[in-house]
């Protein structure tokens, strides 16, 4: 791959506390490219979401976090610009989509108040006027019904559903290069789930824009995403094009993540060994690259 959007190379990541420091990432490396869907995929607590606030500068501003390797975004090395700079690429050259819409939506104040303050990040003297209609516009991307409506409503008046579809506008208002989502719909029914990330995959398509899909969900990365890297206990141990990764995973995370997949026929969930840590743990070193 050449000439990649967003790359990390041997990041690490350790909490100092009273009782020394806890490694928490294990030298992660990962390329996304140009428009490209790549999905980081691993159980919950094997570093998935640390990895997306680190990329996005968000854990470098804790006392207690030590982070090392080299993080580049757009040719530019992350770790060498100044807090302010970090803080003008997030929301938009870079932004986010969080698992709980609601919860990322301040209940004190209406849509459009909110939606406004996203696109001033880009454009400052950006007018009400003009910010309404480029939010009508924007939620209309969405298939939002009645945006004018949605606009003046607070976060709590709206379905999940709804407040995720605004998240996703939010997310994409300023046209940004990178696109993380960490685990988007996992606070929806399964219908909407699927609708939003129909709707999401449609946007960024048009748009061009790359995307770090971070997710537990096997069925989802296979549908969405055009590479996978897999993570287990801080490390990259497994990655590849997704049709080779799932036509033929080497690792035995992986085929352990696979075979935890419920299955509606051929006699429900698989059984995964029982000593699974076991047999785990000895290849923990060992990354795979699925060939494509």
């Amino acid at each position: 791959m050449s000439d990649p959007i967003l790359s990390l190379l041997d990041l690490k990541l350790g909490f100092k506390t009273y009782e020394g420091l806890v490694e928490v990432l294990h030298g992660i490396s990962l390329r996304i490219g140009r428009g490209e869907k790549v999905a980081l995929v691993g159980e919950s607590g094997s570093g998935k979401s640390v990895t997306a606030r680190i990329i996005l500068g968000l854990l470098q501003e804790l006392k207690s976090a030590r982070i090392s390797g080299a993080i580049h975004f757009d040719g530019a090395d992350l770790e060498k610009l100044s807090r302010r700079e970090r803080q003008a690429l997030r929301g938009t050259r870079m932004s986010m989509i969080f698992q709980d819409p609601t919860s990322s939506l301040n209940p004190v104040f209406p849509i459009h108040v909110q939606f406004h303050e996203v696109l001033r990040r880009m454009d400052r003297n950006l007018t009400q006027r003009q910010g309404m209609q480029r939010a009508i516009s924007l939620l209309t991307d969405v298939s939002i019904p009645e945006p004018e409506r949605v606009l003046q409503a607070y976060a709590f008046q709206l379905s999940g559903g709804m407040n995720q579809r605004v998240m996703i506008a939010m997310a994409l208002a300023n046209e940004p290069s990178l696109l993380i989502a960490d685990e988007p719909g996992t606070a929806l029914d399964v219908t909407v789930q699927a609708q939003t990330l129909h709707l999401m995959r449609d946007l960024v398509v048009r748009k061009g824009t790359s995307v770090l899909f971070i997710s537990h969900n096997l069925g989802v990365v296979r549908e969405f995403a055009d590479r996978v890297y897999v993570i287990y206990k801080g490390r990259i141990v497994e990655h590849g094009p997704t049709d080779a990764l799932f036509g033929q995973p080497r690792h035995p995370y992986t085929k352990a993540l696979m075979a935890a997949v419920p299955r509606i026929t051929g006699g429900g969930i698989p059984d995964i060994p029982e000593n699974s840590e076991a047999f785990l743990d000895p290849m923990i070193d060992h990354e795979v690259e699925v060939p494509a």
